[in-house]
C-alpha cells in the first residue's frame, strides 16, 4: 500500500518534546494572533524545521483540528507533496544564504498569496547569512507586508544580528531527553534496536536529527566492527594486523563522521569504566547491540580504561593538527587492543 498524503502532512501531534514552543505556537494559532515573524532558535536536529513546517501547514489548513492540520484538505495535500504555491523555503547554498534569494523573496512578498490567506516563508539557518543578505532581510522585517508569515531558524550557538532577532518573536528550542530521542529514533527507524538507539541518543546529545544522520552513515556498523576487533585478539593476544589496517582505512574514510565514531567508542569505554568502578559485571554491557565477540575487554580495569580514553583524546588532537588520518586510526586501534 502506498503512503497516503495525510500521512505526510506536517503535524504537531507527531512531534516529540519542545513543550514550550508547542504551547506558545498553539496559543497563537488558537487565538489567531500569530506574529509576523518567528525566530526558532536551538541546537541542530531538535525539530525546528519540523515545527516550522507543521505551523505552515496548520496556518492554511481549511479544517484545522486544534493545532494540527487535517491532512485531507487541498492545502494539506499540497503541503504533503511539497508543492504548495504559498509556502517558500530558503536554505543555504554552499554554506550561506545568498542576497539574490532574499531579493527574490522580497519580490514574491510584494504580491498577495496565490490561493491561501497567508503565505509562509521558511528561512533556514539564517546565521549563515552575510551582512548584505541580512540587511536586505531586515528591511522586510521592519515593514512586513500583510498576509505573510516569516519563520526563521538558527542554531543556538551561532550569532544572529540583534536587529533581526529583535524584530521576531523568538521561540527557544532545546535538546530532547534521552528517552524522547530514543522514541523519535525508533519511530523513524522501526528496525533499529533499542540499545543502538540509546547510544545514538547519547552521542547526539538529545538531537534526533543528528542521531538519524549518524545512523544513515556507515558509522554504527563500523563502530561494531571496531569494538569486536579490539575486544577479540587472536590466540595469546596476537593481532590480526590485516583486519586492523582495513578497519583503520574504513575509519579514515568516514571523514566528518570519524569524530562521532570516536564519541561512540568513548561511550562504550565509559560504560565499562562505570561498571568496573561499581563492581558490576561487564557481561551486562552489550553496547554494540549484539555484544563484542571476544572477552579481552572483561580484563580491562579502571587504569586500562582511562588509558584508552586518553588514547582517543590524543587521536582527536592529532586529527586537529592535520596528521595523516589513516596513520592516526592505525595507532589508535593498536593501542585500544592492548
Amino acid at each position: 500500500m502506498g503512503i497516503r498524503p495525510e500521512q505526510l502532512t506536517p503535524s504537531f501531534s507527531r512531534l516529540v518534546g519542545q513543550e514550550k514552543a508547542r504551547t506558545l505556537l498553539g496559543r497563537a494559532l488558537e487565538s489567531g494572533q500569530l506574529a509576523h515573524a518567528y525566530l526558532f532558535r536551538g541546537p541542530d536536529g531538535v525539530g525546528k524545521q519540523l515545527f516550522a513546517r507543521s505551523l505552515a501547514a496548520a496556518v492554511n489548513c481549511r479544517q484545522r483540528q486544534g493545532m494540527d492540520a487535517c491532512g485531507h484538505c487541498s492545502s494539506c495535500r499540497k503541503y504533503s507533496s511539497e508543492n504548495h504555491p504559498d509556502f517558500l523555503v530558503i536554505s543555504p547554498e554552499k554554506g550561506t544564504i545568498k542576497i539574490d534569494r532574499i531579493r527574490e523573496m522580497t519580490q514574491a512578498l510584494s504580491y498577495p498569496p496565490y490561493e491561501s490567506s497567508v503565505r509562509v516563508v521558511l528561512l533556514e539557518d539564517i546565521h549563515t547569512m552575510r551582512a548584505e543578505a541580512a540587511n536586505s532581510l531586515l528591511k522586510t522585517l521592519e515593514e512586513p507586508p500583510d498576509n505573510n508569515l516569516l519563520i526563521l531558524t538558527a542554531a543556538a550557538a551561532r550569532e544572529v544580528l540583534t536587529t533581526i532577532s529583535s524584530r521576531c518573536q523568538v521561540v527557544p528550542f532545546f535538546s530532547l531527553g534521552q528517552e524522547e530521542t530514543v522514541q523519535v529514533l525508533l519511530r523513524e527507524k522501526p528496525d533499529l534496536d533499542h540499545e543502538t538507539a540509546g547510544l545514538l541518543a547519547r552521542l547526539s546529545e538529545g538531537c534526533p536529527g543528528q542521531a538519524l544522520l549518524f545512523f544513515r552513515s556507515e558509522m554504527v556498523a563500523l563502530w561494531r566492527e571496531v569494538v569486536a576487533l579490539v575486544s577479540d585478539p587472536q590466540n595469546d593476544g596476537n593481532r590480526d594486523v590485516g583486519l586492523l589496517l582495513q578497519a583503520a582505512e574504513k575509519m579514515a574514510a568516514l571523514k566528518e563522521d570519524l569524530l562521532p565514531l570516536f564519541g561512540l567508542l568513548r561511550i562504550w569505554l565509559r560504560d565499562l569504566l562505570v561498571a568496573d568502578s561499581l563492581g558490576q559485571e561487564k557481561d551486562n554491557l552489550q553496547s554494540t547491540g549484539e555484544g563484542p565477540k571476544g572477552n579481552n575487554w572483561k580484563r580491562w580495569n579502571s587504569r586500562h580504561l582511562f588509558d584508552k580514553l586518553q588514547t582517543i583524546d590524543r587521536a582527536e588532537k592529532e586529527l586537529g593538527r592535520n596528521c595523516n588520518r589513516i596513520l592516526v586510526c592505525e595507532v589508535l586501534l593498536f593501542q585500544l587492543q592492548q
